[in-house]
């Protein structure tokens, strides 16, 4: 087995060169940063629908007004990624830009918006359609953006554009820069509208949806989501952060099927698409990837070693709220021979269980997006509309989760049971020949370095990092009560890769987080602009630091 785990190590680096591709990284920023809108729709969608399954009627007005909203927010959701896409995506693109050559993210934003409207939006009676505004356009939305931004890159670097003479102001002149690249992007989705309007006689959402249809279908499948969640455990378990590789490719479908199913749950009949988010929130990565919800618990309740025991309480309540870190660098998990299979196996399991209650019971799948930490089991059960189905799926996957893990869990501690004895025993040697000696306590140390600190009036700002500002939360915290403990002048705040960009030039020391480490390269060119120091951790480094507020102080002091 070790020699297995070598070998897919040595993919490593072609792992993380793809989830560092720019194009990948700006769907999942793009989304990343409309997630409030989805997420906002969500809590009245819920308002709307759940108490009907108990038989209660809102009014019409209310009911009315509900779904308005709804509609006004994820209804339109294809707009908003088409413009935080091309944002997300000019903003990479700059960072690779020459000097004096800059893409105009405003300026993308608004060429991508019309852009979309064209690939996705066709003429009626009255109006316009607004059926593919939403989920169903994301695809067209990830295209509009990646056609925009292309064609404004073209035109900064090739200096197409109109000159104005210097007296004019910067804001104007920015305007006139502007024409060319926006005016050639709309006319670029134009020729894309005819050809598609030409050849198939819909609009380009639609093609591009109907002819990735049976792709679509193949992934709904049993073997579709094996792969899909079975890939992202595995590329976590090699230390690539697994949904920045995956979840790009299927953020479209997997958003649209939760919108198929509530049309389908809405008109009587079962909400059968198997693909959702929810899939991957509640069940495929269910307390995390590699579907760790019952990990911890085995550790508190049935390991024999003190280093599982002291992991199962430390994770237990981060775990069941889809932050798993703690458990995978700590345990660790993560590149573990022992932990291998099942770390594959439960996600796989769990989905296709999933979709076995939903083909052979009926049970209705996802309706409903709901926040990614929201605890397993309760998301499973509002996801689905709180179907006596869905509350015996939890268990299920529960007990065979449990029955997955168990016996690896059982003898990796058996394992580490044997080395503590013997470093029990050096320790006990170790300490019959060691002498008395007289030291300063080191956090005594500790606050007279911080001391010193702040009488020189210099405060640290510290931005950790991590995938989806969950793990960074942890040592962002660490540090707050480390440095109220010893009057350091030291501030922290959290943050999620990709969302740091506008924000960044205001600290003096960023540290990412393991899963994200892989991105360094990319961020320290804007560290060193802006002369910020830079810091990636590893894995049990990282939760050293979480646990110990005075190693996370002295940590960050070290680096100045």
């Amino acid at each position: 087995m070790n020699g297995i785990i070598k070998q897919i190590e040595k993919g490593k680096p072609i792992f993380e060169k793809i989830s560092r591709n720019i194009y990948l990284g700006a769907v999942r920023d793009g989304f990343l940063t409309a997630m409030p809108a989805i997420l906002f729709s969500s809590i009245f969608i819920l308002i709307a629908a759940v108490p009907e399954i108990f038989g209660f009627q809102w009014p019409e007005g209310v009911s009315t007004w509900l779904w308005k909203i709804y509609n006004y927010s994820m209804g339109v959701v294809g707009i908003l990624v088409s413009t935080t896409t091309a944002r997300c995506l000019a903003e990479s693109m700059n960072r690779r830009m020459p000097k004096n050559k800059i893409i105009n993210t405003t300026s993308v934003m608004l060429a991508s918006l019309v852009s979309f409207l064209l690939l996705s939006v066709s003429p009626i009676e009255g109006g316009f359609s607004t059926e593919y505004m939403g989920t169903k356009g994301l695809l067209a939305s990830f295209i509009a953006a990646f056609i925009t931004v292309n064609i404004y890159k073209f035109c900064v670097r090739k200096d197409i554009t109109i000159k104005m003479p210097k007296e004019v102001p910067g804001t104007i002149s920015q305007t006139f820069r502007d024409i060319f690249p926006f005016s050639f992007s709309v006319f670029a989705a134009v020729l894309v509208d005819l050809a598609a309007r030409s050849l198939f006689g819909i609009s380009f959402a639609e093609a591009i949806i109907t002819l990735l249809q049976p792709l679509f279908t193949a992934a709904d499948g049993y073997l579709g989501i094996a792969v899909i969640w079975g890939a992202m455990a595995f590329f976590w378990f090699v230390g690539v952060h697994g949904p920045s590789i995956v979840e790009p490719a299927i953020a479209a479908i997997i958003y649209a099927n939760v919108e198929t199913n509530l049309q389908l749950f809405n008109s009587g009949e079962q909400a059968s698409h198997v693909l959702t988010v929810g899939l991957g929130n509640f069940v495929g990565t269910m307390g995390g990837t590699g579907a760790t919800l019952v990990v911890p618990f085995i550790f508190l309740l049935f390991a024999k070693s003190k280093q599982l025991k002291a992991v199962g309480k430390a994770s237990v309540i981060p775990v069941s709220f889809a932050v798993n870190e703690p458990l995978l660098f700590a345990a660790p998990m993560i590149l573990n021979p022992y932990f291998f299979v099942p770390f594959l196996l439960t996600p796989i399991v769990n989905v296709c269980l999933f979709k076995f209650f939903v083909d052979v019971f009926g049970m209705n799948s996802f309706m409903y997006v709901l926040p990614w930490a929201t605890p397993a089991p309760i998301g499973l059960v509002l996801g689905t509309g709180m179907g006596v189905l869905a509350f015996v799926l939890a268990a299920v996957l529960i007990l065979v989760d449990f029955a997955i893990y168990f016996p690896f869990c059982k003898a990796y501690d058996a394992t580490l049971v044997e080395q503590e004895a013997r470093q029990a025993e050096q320790v006990a040697m170790q300490e019959n020949e060691t002498k008395v000696t007289v030291t300063i306590p080191a956090n005594e140390v500790l606050a007279t370095e911080a001391s010193s600190l702040a009488d020189s009036g210099k405060e640290i700002n510290v931005l950790v990092l991590c995938a989806g500002a969950g793990t960074s939360a942890m040592l962002a915290n660490a540090l707050k009560e480390g440095a109220k403990e010893f009057d350091a002048p030291i501030s922290a705040l959290a943050g999620a890769y990709g969302s740091h960009y506008e924000m960044m030039e205001d600290f003096d020391m960023i540290v990412l987080a393991p899963q994200v480490q892989s991105y360094y390269e990319d961020i320290k060119e804007d560290t060193d602009r802006l002369g910020i120091k830079l810091v990636a951790t590893k894995g049990a480094e990282y939760i050293g630091l979480t646990r110990d507020p005075e190693k996370a102080v002295r940590f960050v002091l070290d680096q100045f």
